[in-house]
């Protein structure tokens, strides 16, 4: 059965995240740097409309530093906020549409292809999943205990949004339909039903966590087997036959090279228990192959006259929508190879070989007080022996805030002020 519904209050607008909990910042729950507030405003598949992206730098303009800075999980940050105007801000969203649940927008953290539907290269279109996990999370009551860490992923089939290694992934196959994993087990379901059994993974993922004996954020977390992991999802109300108990069979953990017990508890349009495959690192991740609308920002950081630029073209463009990546670029759907290159004039990369697309590094001096050097100056003085293919990640301390879910190349500030260079392979990532 589904986890029991708990009262999650949402925090106070401009509540500063304190403690020694979960704590990411949100909307609505600022975070205090060197360089004032810090605001993270979820964009679920980084889709933004003109008219919403308007809104932030707006918001950007009047309450912060007048940048957008985007994060390794497309979402944007305002940062240098001033204090106290955290229900300004919260106004601002909310009629832009961009804060639909005051208590999930911490939880809808969602990445996307961000090429899908645009190029041909995937399998479906995500769009409607998009959609339909967006609603499915903000009306569930239980998906408000998930981690502002916690993350899902929508891969249309070509493998970028997979190789992320989200908590819970949405794939699509070449049939049509979708693979849903938690961690690494999933099912396959039919395209219409992905959203809705990628919200019931995540209330697994819930009522998992509040039995383990300390914080759990992500599903590698967890103390538990991926055979243990198939039980639960398959009792879960949205795999199982409407009006029927769970087969007793099924929830044994017997692994899941006998899941014939539980298949026995699926619906008939779902089929097959599956572990999630290796997904290989993707050169060229996001967008195919030839000409493409998209231009790196570095650093992620926009300047007002870039963000002028970017909603002044997608204004002019029928989509009129921006789609923001975990690659810190954007994508201006419909845009011309011509029009593209007219962006880079203001100091947005348009050339896909160009060094920006690999390098990036954390905020660093000043803006952060745990940093031991301005890592981006350092960043942009080095540009040129970025590795030819591997990113390239600076960070101003240990932490590696915003660091890459891939392998990468590690820089890390010392105190001394040196810096250590390593290759590490590294599963999971924080976001900044």
């Amino acid at each position: 059965m589904s986890p029991s519904p708990i009262s999650v209050p949402p925090p106070e607008p401009g509540a500063a995240s304190t403690g020694s909990g979960d704590a990411c910042p949100g909307a609505l729950r600022l975070h205090m740097a060197d360089d004032g507030f810090l605001a993270r405003v979820r964009i679920p598949g980084g889709v933004l409309s003109v008219d919403q992206a308007r809104a932030l730098a707006g918001a950007a303009g009047r309450l912060g530093d007048g940048m957008l800075h985007l994060t390794s999980r497309g979402n944007v940050q305002l940062r240098g906020l001033r204090d106290g105007c955290g229900a300004e801000l919260a106004g601002v969203l909310g009629a832009a549409g961009l804060l639909p649940s005051a208590a999930h927008e911490r939880v809808r953290n969602v990445v996307a292809s961000p090429m899908s539907g645009l190029d041909g290269c995937g399998f479906v279109d995500v769009r409607e999943w998009l959609t339909g996990l967006d609603a499915g999370l903000c009306a569930s009551s239980v998906t408000p205990e998930l981690s502002g860490r916690f993350l899902f992923g929508l891969d249309d089939g070509r493998g970028d949004v997979a190789a992320l290694r989200p908590d819970v992934l949405v794939q699509g196959l070449p049939s049509g339909e979708a693979k849903v994993f938690l961690g690494e087990v999933g099912v396959r379901v039919p395209y219409a039903r992905a959203a809705e059994v990628a919200v019931a993974a995540a209330e697994v993922f819930v009522a998992a966590a509040r039995e383990a004996s300390g914080r759990v954020w992500r599903v590698p977390e967890l103390d538990l087997s991926a055979e243990e992991l198939t039980r639960r999802l398959s009792a879960h109300p949205a795999l199982t036959p409407r009006g029927s108990a769970p087969d007793p069979a099924a929830q044994s953990p017997q692994g899941l090279n006998s899941a014939a017990t539980a298949l026995g508890n699926l619906p008939p349009w779902a089929a097959g228990w599956a572990r999630r495959p290796p997904v290989p690192r993707n050169k060229d991740v996001g967008p195919g192959p030839g000409a493409r609308p998209v231009v790196t920002v570095p650093f992620g950081a926009i300047e007002p006259r870039q963000w002028d630029a970017l909603t002044g073209l997608a204004g002019q463009l029928p989509p009129r929508e921006l789609r923001l990546t975990p690659w810190r670029s954007v994508v201006v759907p419909g845009a011309t190879p011509e029009q593209i290159e007219r962006l880079a004039e203001t100091g947005l990369v348009a050339d896909p070989t160009s060094p920006w697309t690999r390098v990036a590094a954390c905020i660093g001096r000043p803006g952060c007080a745990k940093s031991h050097a301005d890592v981006r100056h350092d960043a942009t003085v080095h540009l040129g022996d970025a590795h030819p293919t591997l990113p390239t990640y600076w960070s101003g301390c240990e932490r590696r805030c915003g660091h890459p879910a891939e392998p990468y190349v590690d820089i890390v500030a010392q105190p001394d002020g040196s810096h250590t260079t390593t290759v590490p392979s590294v599963p999971h990532h924080t976001e900044s």
